[in-house]
């Protein structure tokens, strides 16, 4: 099944831009960017912005708060009569280490409350690609920590793991999720040493 709409999902909000829980939404504006789309619009809680061409692609921004993702998200599909299987649904995960990515064609949420909120409203058959965002720090309080930014040393694993979530879903939507996940769920590639 084709991917008809890849939707990342954040927080709205000025507050949350820079967060560790909004990096499907800096996916989404990175392939906004990259495709040269539309101005972002909103309509049915969600922001949307669509690429043209010989296959079309929607994006996607649920505007209501992570936990509350899957009725907007439902909504639009079932408006646009999109299949589960047709959405590609990019979320961080605090389980991966910082810059690793996981696609799968489906699977259940886990811990994770977007997810969750999805999968209570269409199912558990959408693919998903996760993005590691666990830093070195170990933290207390796991709210705090994903509604925290990301710390000035990891920015650059940040900028990496977006431009290789960015190629991955190009590629999955050019040869198929299984041929795209054997490429791209390994490890990231350690940081350079320094030279003195």
């Amino acid at each position: 099944m084709d991917i008809a709409a890849v939707v990342g999902l954040g927080n709205p909000g000025r507050e949350y831009e820079a967060t560790r829980h909004n990096v499907g939404f800096r996916v989404a504006d990175a392939l906004a960017a990259r495709w040269r789309t539309p101005a972002w619009r909103l309509g049915r809680h969600v922001l949307s912005t669509r690429r043209g061409g010989s296959r079309p692609l929607w994006l996607l921004k649920p505007q209501d708060y992570m936990n509350l993702s899957g009725p907007a998200v439902a909504a639009f599909a079932a408006a646009e009569s999109f299949e589960p299987g047709e959405l590609l649904v990019v979320v961080d995960d605090v389980e991966l280490p910082l810059g690793q990515l996981r696609l799968r064609a489906s699977g259940g949420a886990g811990t994770h409350n977007g997810l969750r909120s999805l999968v209570g409203e269409i199912g558990e058959g959408f693919p998903r690609l996760r993005l590691g965002i666990r830093g070195e720090r170990p933290w207390q309080d796991l709210a705090d920590y994903v509604l925290a930014p990301f710390e000035p040393g990891e920015q650059a694993a940040v900028q990496q793991m977006t431009a290789d979530a960015v190629a991955c879903i190009e590629m999955a939507v050019r040869v198929g999720i299984a041929r795209a996940a054997s490429h791209f769920n390994r490890a990231p590639e350690p940081p350079e040493p320094a030279t003195s």
